[in-house]
């Protein structure tokens, strides 16, 4: 029995963590770059698109698959460094959890 209040205390401490890493996650901000530094993408801890920079000498009518490309890249490379960063928070969250190995959280 003692066990399990330890346990539910554990997971009333989680809960408290993790609606502050919501917000820390909805402050977070993660800037994905492509092109050498010619498009980058920045996107919020939610994956919201917060803002976009093209250099000028990339709007050359023939260039626009080459610029769609970047915009994806760019995009992609924002979108690992958010789930990185999430995946770091989570992982300091439920540490001294007995959480089973590839056991999925709800969050």
């Amino acid at each position: 029995m003692k066990d399990i209040m330890g346990m539910m205390g554990k997971i009333k401490d989680m809960q408290a963590k993790m609606e502050r890493m919501q917000e820390e996650l909805a402050e977070l901000e993660c800037e994905g770059v492509a092109g050498g530094g010619m498009v980058s993408v920045r996107l919020s801890g939610k994956g919201l698109m917060k803002g976009i920079s093209i250099d000028r000498s990339l709007f050359k009518e023939d260039d626009v698959e080459i610029l769609e490309d970047l915009i994806l890249a760019a995009h992609n490379d924002a979108k690992a460094k958010v789930e990185t960063a999430m995946a770091e928070r989570t992982k300091e969250l439920t540490a001294g959890l007995p959480i089973p190995p590839g056991m999925k959280l709800p969050f």
